[in-house]
C-alpha cells in the first residue's frame, strides 16, 4: 500500500477557523464556510461563515455577560486589556505572519502593524480608570448635597470592523469598547478575518470574561442589518461600513434609539488613530444626588 505521507514525512496539520462566542468556538449553526485567500489570491483557509442566527446567539450572549463586565472596577479592566496585549505582544510572530498574508505586507510592515496593535490595546488600558474623570463632574448645586455625573456603559454594542485592516482596525473599535464597559459583538473583516479568529484565542486564553467579546466572521451585508435591528442592541459602530451600507444600518437601528458611531466624510481610516471619542460614544452619563453629611 503506498505511503500518503507527502514527501517531507508528514501531512501538515490545518487549522480548523470557527467562531468565537461566549468564550467558546462553535462553528456556524448552519455549517456553512467560506473561502478566504491571500492578498495574491491564493488559497488560505476557510473560515465560518456566520447565519443571522449566529449574530443572534452572539447578541445573548454578550448581554448575559455584560454586566458583570460593567460592575467591574475600571482599574480592574484596565488590568484585563493590558493582559491581552502581553498575550499579543507574546504572539508577536504569528500575528505579523496572518496580516502580512492578508494584507500583502512585506515582514517589517506586518510587524509594524502588530507592534501599533499592542500599544493600541496599552493605551485604552491605561483610559480604562481615567475617562470617569475626564467625562466625569462634581456639579453645584444650591443646597446641602453633593451631585456628581459619571460615564456608565451603555450595554451591548455590536461593531463592524474595517475592512481593510484585518488586525489594527479589529483593535481600534474593540479596546475602547470594552475600556468602557460595554459587551461586545464584532463582524471582522470578510476578506481578511483570520487575524480576528487569533485574536480570539488570545481573548479566550486571556481574563476577559466569557461572552464579553463575541467574533463572527462572514458576509458584513449579511450580518449587519441583523445586528443594527436587534432590539437588545444598544449601540452600533459602523467603521467597517461603506456610505450606503451605513446609510441603510443607521435608518435599521433607529427602532430602538441605538447610539450609533459612523465614520466622518472622507475620513475612511479616521479609526486608526487612538482617540477617546470612541469611548465616549458608547457612555451613558448618570447623575446621582447625596445629602452632604450623611
Amino acid at each position: 500500500m503506498p505511503d500518503p505521507r507527502p514527501p517531507g514525512g508528514r501531512l501538515s496539520v490545518q487549522k480548523t477557523y470557527k467562531l468565537f462566542l461566549a468564550g467558546a468556538f462553535p462553528r456556524s449553526e448552519s455549517g456553512r464556510s467560506y473561502p478566504v485567500s491571500d492578498a495574491r489570491g491564493a488559497l488560505l483557509a476557510h473560515a465560518a461563515l456566520a447565519s443571522r442566527k449566529d449574530a443572534r446567539d452572539a447578541v445573548v450572549a454578550a448581554r448575559r455577560a455584560q454586566p458583570g463586565w460593567a460592575a467591574a472596577s475600571a482599574y480592574n479592566r484596565g488590568q484585563v486589556l493590558y493582559r491581552v496585549a502581553e498575550l499579543l505582544e507574546d504572539r508577536h510572530a504569528q500575528f505579523a505572519e496572518a496580516v502580512a498574508a492578508g494584507e500583502g505586507l512585506d515582514g517589517a510592515g506586518a510587524e509594524a502593524v502588530v507592534a501599533e496593535t499592542v500599544d493600541r490595546w496599552v493605551w485604552y488600558a491605561g483610559w480604562a480608570d481615567k475617562i470617569a474623570q475626564v467625562a466625569g463632574s462634581s456639579n453645584p448645586v444650591a443646597g446641602p448635597w453633593f451631585n456628581f455625573s459619571v460615564p456608565e456603559p451603555v450595554g451591548v454594542v455590536a461593531a463592524l470592523a474595517p475592512q481593510r485592516s484585518s488586525l489594527l482596525g479589529l483593535a481600534g473599535v474593540v479596546a475602547p469598547l470594552l475600556a468602557a464597559g460595554n459587551a461586545v459583538v464584532v463582524v471582522a473583516s470578510e476578506e481578511r478575518p483570520l487575524p480576528a479568529v487569533t485574536l480570539s484565542e488570545v481573548l479566550a486564553t486571556s481574563d476577559v470574561p466569557p461572552g464579553v467579546v463575541n467574533v463572527l466572521t462572514g458576509r458584513t451585508r449579511e450580518l449587519a442589518p441583523v445586528l443594527a435591528a436587534h432590539r437588545d442592541v444598544d449601540g452600533l459602530d459602523l467603521a467597517g461600513a461603506g456610505p450606503e451600507l451605513a446609510a441603510e444600518l443607521e435608518r435599521a437601528s433607529a427602532g430602538n434609539l441605538k447610539r450609533v458611531l459612523t465614520p466622518r466624510g472622507g475620513e475612511e481610516d479616521w479609526w486608526a488613530m487612538p482617540s477617546t471619542r470612541r469611548m465616549l460614544t458608547f457612555v451613558e452619563t448618570k447623575t446621582a444626588w447625596h445629602p452632604v453629611g450623611v
